[in-house]
């Protein structure tokens, strides 16, 4: 792609003014990692409260938030090579099946093998294993977390410039290209499916297998940690656990799926994606149980169960409504929705290289009831595996509004890009299916 083409994908992207973009671009590259520390700080160190954060920060000024910035360690450095080496050679190794990725707009279709699901068992057994037999304590990762974050976040920093460079100068296909603007060009990456060699994808290794695996693993550590402590995990943290791990199960199980959404087929690898894959994800994502290690919480036997029943439902709520599309697609809309024949709309588009190819947008089932109706339960999961921390402080509920966020902006995003991709047929879609995320609000 050439870098007029490119220029003109990233003004389709920007969905806000390109004063507010610019804003907001250079805002977050600035102000997520010490975010980062600064929860892990208070949740850890100053009793999970805003109030003693901003009181010592009132009280000490920059000088005193340098002081408690972590320095990254070599038993840090260990701990992220050893997970990250781990991960990568299961990715590489692990027997899986070969799925393809959607077309991109230069006409490349992805191959993957699909082992995540391999890889998250082969990682938990490991992990608690390792625990079990007293080969490797777990609470020595949460012990030097400070540590971990602090490396992670220069490490993935070094990584994203890395990424930088080699959309310059080696780009893995021909969806790569400059949009002329530096800032850009390093935040929202320069390239769609980078790889190391020919069977490595880099976007799969830091959204699926660094990331959301390390949520995974994270949440046991607290768990453990909590359990060598105090003889016990109260079943707050056992709650919040052990929907995260569902919830984690079952992006696992859906991965091939997820390799079509936004995030692999049409956001670039750059800070935005790979930097939040490898410190946004373990460090927010966790915060829940992070919280829950020092403020176990007593819910009893029937608000926990409630709890729980609530958040699996949810869960299982966001994945049947991606199997619910998945299905839909991979029969050509032929597979039955809710018992009945789907309602759908043939829509036509028009591709860089002036190829015109056609889509199904589903308009029947879960997807009738508003165009990003699946963002709704999974905004709820996160609720309630929130919620066991109780109300005595806002930030374990930060991953809640963050995501909120995130996913509201998102759906705007995917509604502008749909619109400047199928144009009067998503007129019509929007006509037919009128709220973009809450049925009947929004």
């Amino acid at each position: 792609m050439g870098a007029t083409d490119a220029d003109s994908m990233k003004k389709k992207e920007m969905v806000h003014s390109p004063i507010l973009t610019y804003f907001s671009v250079i805002t977050l590259l600035s102000t997520c990692p010490p975010f980062v520390i600064l929860l892990w700080y208070t949740m850890v160190h100053l009793d999970g409260s805003l109030l003693h954060t901003f009181n010592y920060l009132m009280e000490h000024g920059v000088e005193g938030f340098v002081n408690i910035w972590p320095k990254p360690t070599a038993i840090a450095w260990k701990i992220i090579a050893c997970y990250a080496l781990f991960e990568a050679a299961l990715q590489l190794w692990l027997p899986g099946k070969r799925v393809e990725g959607p077309i991109s707009p230069t006409g490349n279709r992805p191959v993957y093998k699909a082992n995540g699901v391999a890889a998250y068992v082969v990682t938990l057994i490991t992990y608690i294993s390792l625990w079990w037999f007293g080969i490797f304590n777990p609470t020595v990762v949460y012990d030097h977390l400070g540590e971990i974050y602090s490396a992670l976040i220069f490490g993935s920093f070094v990584f994203c410039i890395f990424l930088y460079i080699k959309g310059h100068v080696a780009p893995s296909s021909t969806d790569s290209g400059s949009s002329g603007n530096i800032i850009f060009d390093f935040y929202w990456g320069m390239e769609l499916y980078p790889r190391i060699g020919k069977n490595f994808d880099i976007k799969v290794f830091t959204n699926c297998r660094f990331g959301m695996m390390s949520w995974a693993v994270l949440a046991v550590t607290y768990c453990i940690k909590q359990y060598e402590r105090d003889g016990k995990v109260a079943d707050s943290m056992a709650v919040s656990t052990l929907l995260m791990l569902v919830y984690i199960t079952k992006f696992f199980w859906w991965e091939a799926g997820y390799w079509n959404t936004m995030d692999i087929a049409h956001d670039r690898a750059g800070f935005y994606i790979c930097w939040g894959c490898l410190v946004w994800v373990p460090s927010i994502y966790t915060s829940p149980g992070m919280y829950l290690v020092n403020h176990p919480v007593n819910l009893g036997a029937q608000l926990a169960i409630s709890i729980l029943i609530a958040g699996i439902l949810c869960i299982y709520i966001n994945y049947d409504c991606d199997r619910q599309r998945q299905e839909f697609r991979r029969t050509n809309g032929k597979s039955l929705v809710w018992g009945k024949a789907p309602s759908k709309i043939v829509a036509s588009y028009t591709t860089t290289k002036g190829e015109t190819k056609t889509s199904l947008l589903l308009t029947s089932g879960w997807w009738g009831l508003s165009r990003h109706f699946h963002y709704v339960p999974e905004i709820m999961a996160a609720f309630f595996w929130t919620v066991p921390a109780l109300f005595d402080n806002f930030l374990p509920y930060f991953y809640f509004v963050f995501l909120t966020i995130l996913l509201f902006d998102r759906a705007k995003r995917d509604d502008d890009r749909c619109r400047s991709k199928y144009g009067k047929y998503w007129k019509t879609y929007c006509n037919k299916v009128p709220y973009r995320i809450i049925p009947g609000i929004y």
